[in-house]
């Protein structure tokens, strides 16, 4: 399974190994040696395949054949080999360096036996300055599903069968768009008024035909040859940051995909919960892992069980895969000066692992922020992965989850006609979370239905969806194409190319000209919105307090100090939203005293709101007109 990935100059019986990593678009990382054709002690991959030599000393995961009874050791200035284990099938070696106290410099790991040698040059390099700052409530996120956003590089799109074919015309296929697309449209984004980019994995898993979304690695430490190189993925990250931007990796600590070597061939037999052949089904019983008597046959399923019955389960209390896994992590983050991380399938990795990464990722990048996916609509079982508290005496590190109940209140309160009170339960709840100003709300996303295709959706409702999720407390994610009104039902319906990101499409969506009238009057609405929010702190990074809810409407007040009402001496800024989602306009008084808007006279509709405010020493009465989020600049 690695023969396609390493090249090598045979030299008086010692291997000399050329080529950089990524110089090759077509195969993912540079070959080192095809073992097959080798006698004695042969290494064709080393992961990491380079480290920083300020970072925390490395162990090395080396894969090649004959390496049963070899020995390690390095030529370095201050590097030594601290210790080593290999697979009882030779095809594997664990070796740790000591790089404590050593300067950046290229070493080379020498591989011993009697029946011959080998040296494997390293690099230990230089940390370079990089992002690491973070996201939080004052940014709005944007979803990027790396193959349908924008094909920048059409040498990349031809692959050899085997390799994951571009054929636009089949939805489960590789269609081409890559980082250099990403990196091409970041204008429209900042116009949008996008401040944090978040792309899915950029793990190679070209093995797969059918992994365009990157979720099933065959190599978990190169950037599949689709999307580009890593200096592609380099360069990306060094213009978000140049324009004040943030980037954000899809990682997969829980499983890998099931064309990777590892799935018949692992470095150690517990390297995953069971085989191909025998193992558990993956269950989403949050519930279980919850309950007090948690560990039970319910929580099993959830934490051991293989994803969709056929991705290889790693096993995180196995201490290897952990520190491969971390590593792993701490790769990626300084490769590219990574803002954030987004973990995927967050409840099915074991909590003591998400501790031991997260103080891991925090020592060493004090702002680095993480959201988990949480696939639940209780905010009971969404909260309990949350980090900063300890549940059943494991505090997982998580920065936020994402908002999973309210996107669910979201979509039935806009278009199944459950009440707009959902929306003041979910945020009620709030109290459940230690830092409920993180949690990242959102109307939709790459494994979720776009709202425009809910039965009963209307353009209206999506507005209204779009006025609430960018004023309400968190920080807004939009899933790309839903921002000029996509439509796409499940997976893979809801995965459509982005318009105009691709050779040959007949429109182009990215710029104002290529739009239909009705994506142009969403995206500008959309647009309005964020720049909007970007200019008032309120709803940055102010408090909220929901002041009224019924069956169709719902309002609540966004400020920084939330309590003080409007004081002679309170000049902040300070904002008043009332959602109407019946279809004729709505009569509401709301009162001021003993509430975030007492001692407030004056009410300015913004955004060309169509409703009006009239301000007694009592009350407001607010006259919102139909199917619409009133925004109301406070004083």
């Amino acid at each position: 399974m690695f023969c396609n990935r390493l090249v090598v100059c045979l030299l008086g019986g010692l291997l000399i190994f050329s080529g950089a990593a990524n110089s090759s678009a077509q195969s993912g990382r540079t070959p080192l040696n095809n073992c097959a054709t080798v006698a004695g002690p042969c290494v064709d991959k080393v992961d990491p395949p380079n480290w920083w030599a300020a970072l925390p000393s490395p162990m090395l995961l080396l894969h090649g054949d004959h390496l049963r009874k070899a020995k390690f050791t390095i030529s370095g200035n201050g590097v030594s080999v601290d210790k080593s284990k290999v697979s009882a099938n030779g095809h594997y070696a664990f070796v740790w360096l000591k790089t404590d106290g050593a300067t950046s410099q290229d070493i080379h790991i020498h591989v011993s036996a009697r029946s011959g040698s080998m040296t494997v040059p390293y690099s230990l390099n230089q940390r370079k300055p990089a992002g690491y700052r973070g996201f939080s409530s004052a940014d709005a996120m944007y979803l990027i599903l790396t193959d349908r956003f924008a094909d920048g590089d059409l040498s990349n799109d031809n692959f050899p069968p085997g390799f994951g074919v571009v054929d636009r015309t089949k939805p489960t296929a590789w269609h081409g768009g890559d980082l250099r697309g990403i990196e091409q449209h970041l204008d429209y984004l900042q116009q949008l008024g996008i401040t944090t980019v978040w792309i899915t994995p950029a793990y190679e898993s070209s093995g797969e035909p059918h992994a365009y979304h990157g979720y099933d690695a065959t190599d978990m430490y190169a950037v599949d040859p689709h999307f580009g190189t890593l200096a592609d993925y380099e360069r990306l990250a060094a213009d978000l940051h140049s324009r004040g931007m943030k980037f954000v990796l899809d990682l997969v600590p829980n499983h890998v995909g099931p064309a990777h070597p590892w799935a018949v061939d692992p470095p150690t037999p517990d390297w995953f919960h069971g085989t191909p052949m025998d193992h558990r089904r993956a269950k989403s019983n949050f519930a279980s892992l919850v309950s007090p008597d948690a560990g039970g046959q319910g929580s099993l399923d959830v934490v051991d069980g293989w994803f969709s019955n056929v991705k290889p389960d790693l096993n995180q209390d196995n201490p290897l895969v952990e520190k491969y896994l971390i590593q792993n992590a701490v790769w990626w983050v300084e490769s590219a000066g990574l803002d954030g991380l987004r973990l995927d399938t967050f409840p099915y990795v074991q909590r003591t692992f998400w501790h031991d990464f997260h103080a891991t990722l925090h020592e060493l990048y004090p702002h680095l922020t993480t959201v988990g996916e949480i696939f639940n609509h209780d905010p009971a079982i969404t909260s309990f992965f949350a980090g900063g508290v300890a549940h059943q005496g494991v505090d997982s590190g998580l920065d936020t989850p994402f908002d999973f109940p309210m996107f669910s209140a979201l979509r039935n309160t806009l278009v199944k006609d459950a009440p707009m009170t959902a929306l003041d339960e979910v945020l009620r709840q709030d109290r459940l979370y230690p830092h409920p100003e993180r949690l990242v709300p959102f109307l939709g996303n790459h494994d979720t239905g776009r709202f425009m295709s809910e039965p009963g959706a209307t353009p209206a409702k999506l507005k209204m969806g779009f006025g609430l999720l960018t004023t309400m407390r968190g920080m807004p994610q939009i899933y790309s194409g839903d921002e000029i009104a996509m439509r796409g039902g499940k997976d893979p319906d809801n995965r459509h190319d982005f318009p105009g990101g691709f050779p040959g499409d007949t429109k182009n969506a990215f710029t104002a000209q290529g739009r239909t009238p009705e994506e142009q009057d969403m995206y500008t609405t959309v647009a309005a919105l964020l720049h909007y929010r970007a200019a008032h702190t309120s709803l940055k990074t102010g408090e909220q307090k929901d002041i009224f809810a019924d069956q169709s409407a719902f309002a609540f007040v966004r400020a920084v100090d939330i309590q003080t009402g409007c004081t002679a001496n309170h000049k902040e800024d300070r904002v008043l939203v009332v959602a109407n989602r019946a279809d004729q306009p709505r009569e509401l008084t709301l009162p001021l005293k003993d509430s975030a808007l007492e001692g407030c006279t004056h009410f300015e509709p913004a955004l060309r709101t169509n409703s009006k405010a009239v301000a007694d020493s009592t009350s407001v009465h607010l006259t919102v007109a139909p199917q619409t989020v009133a925004i109301y600049q406070v004083q």
